[in-house]
């Protein structure tokens, strides 16, 4: 059904194309089509004037010269464009004329004026309506009007051939394009319609799938380039969900694992339920179950909607030296500071478990010394903490912020990790606008290196 309605709907944008491009070349062709009649109408009539313009100077330059019975008979022929000539004397008589040109007067000599007169519009006389060019002149024996009557009766003859043409070839022209639109639009849709079905087909259990990209490097191969690219991005994803999902689930299972196995002992042993057993092994799986949740609570709340932190000023260096009295009170490792003032804005609660988590995995994976140190700056306050462990690999260093990531040479679930610190050290520095980068000291240890604004931070980072 939805395949069919797909083809309606394809359908329907293909005639609606076609309408929209028959109508603006309807329109398109009307304008051009009154513009072309009316510069052809202005070109035409610009040709008879001058042609008449030059038959009066000529006839009157012999009339000025010796009189009506001088002028040359050649002057007096017409034709298309000249279709009457005539010499009017001062009383009005026609003097001298063309053979096809009436004895009286075509035009009245007063209404001529004086001087040369060209496109003196159409008047009405017994051969229709003529547009006359004339020019009245002192001859040797008295005052002439040279007259001459321009054939403006083919102009519109030849403009109406010009519009009937223009009127016969607009429906090919129109049809044409119509067809043409519809045919290409219809195509087109078949592409996007092929996308569409096997995007429709594709499910989450088998999100491998792509969709055709046309052969055509037009913008729906493009569309076709842009969904592939989204879908491989939900495949992916999809695969981390579910390696979330099932590093949670094994992570989780550990800890309930012992914790009801020793509570099976207390059950078919009652005696040895004392408080050593809750101390040393229900108490601790517990608080990690607990330290798991909490963790995997904060980076559900990161995906969902971002990190929300407070915006206070936040003395960074008690922080770092309240981590490492901790971690020395804890720990035999050799551990060097250099923390001199510094203050940035922020959450306090927030920056402090990043610390903590920073100098928990330095302690973890050093062989014998920590260093931390704090660099105050104008702009940023740098924290880096140094370890003398086995370090990390260039490729790894990336990847160690992603979620239950572990690195064989160094980590392991027995290490006491759950592969979620520096992932959430990650979340905690970008919600605060700043950056954290793994590197090495001249490719000893392992350097992380936090570097935080000192401005305010964003409300929250999606």
């Amino acid at each position: 059904m939805a395949r069919g309605f797909t083809g309606r709907y394809s359908a329907g944008i293909s005639a609606r194309s076609a309408f929209v491009a028959a109508t603006v070349v309807f329109v398109a062709l009307g304008v051009a089509g009154a513009g072309l009649a009316a510069i052809q109408y202005r070109t035409l009539l610009e040709g008879v004037d001058d042609a008449a313009a030059s038959r009066v100077a000529a006839v009157s330059s012999d009339v000025a010269l010796g009189g009506p019975a001088a002028v040359d008979p050649a002057l007096l022929a017409t034709d298309e464009r000249i279709v009457a000539v005539q010499i009017i004397a001062s009383d009005g008589t026609v003097v001298s004329r063309s053979s096809s040109a009436p004895e009286r007067p075509l035009l009245p000599a007063a209404e001529v004026g004086t001087g040369l007169r060209i496109g003196i519009p159409d008047r009405a006389s017994p051969y229709g309506n003529i547009r006359f060019s004339a020019q009245t002149l002192d001859g040797p024996d008295g005052r002439y009007t040279v007259l001459v009557g321009e054939g403006s009766a083919s102009i519109v003859s030849t403009l109406r051939n010009v519009i009937l043409a223009l009127a016969l070839a607009a429906p090919v022209v129109i049809g044409v394009s119509g067809l043409a639109t519809y045919l290409l639009v219809r195509r087109s849709l078949r592409s996007v319609d092929e996308i569409r079905s096997r995007v429709a087909e594709i499910t989450t259990s088998d999100l491998a799938e792509r969709v055709p990209v046309p052969e055509s490097r037009d913008e729906i191969a493009a569309l076709a380039v842009t969904m592939n690219e989204m879908l491989a991005r939900i495949e992916a994803g999809h695969a981390a969900q579910q390696r979330f999902v099932g590093d949670a689930s094994h992570e989780l299972r550990s800890p309930l694992t012992t914790i009801i196995s020793a509570l099976e002992v207390a059950v078919a042993h009652p005696e040895v339920f004392d408080s050593e057993l809750a101390t040393a092994t229900l108490l601790p799986e517990t608080q990690r179950m607990k330290a798991l949740i909490d963790d995997l609570l904060l980076l559900a709340r990161a995906d969902e909607r971002g990190l929300t932190v407070a915006r206070d000023d936040v003395d960074l260096d008690d922080l770092a030296a309240a981590e490492v009295d901790r971690l020395r009170r804890g720990t035999t490792l050799t551990v060097r500071t250099d923390i001199p003032p510094a203050r940035v804005v922020g959450d306090s609660a927030a920056l402090a478990r990043v610390l903590r988590n920073l100098v928990d995995n330095a302690a973890r994976h050093a062989a014998s010394r920590v260093e931390v140190t704090v660099e105050p700056g104008p702009e940023a306050v740098a924290v880096r903490v140094f370890d003398d462990g086995p370090g990390i690999p260039v490729r790894d260093r990336t990847r160690v912020f992603d979620r239950f990531v572990r690195l064989d040479s160094d980590r392991s679930r027995s290490a006491g990790g759950t592969g979620l610190g520096l992932a959430i050290v990650r979340e905690i520095v970008g919600a605060h606008g700043g950056t954290v980068t793994v590197g090495d000291r001249d490719g000893v240890g392992t350097v992380v290196t936090l570097q935080l604004p000192v401005t305010s931070a964003p409300e929250s980072r999606r």
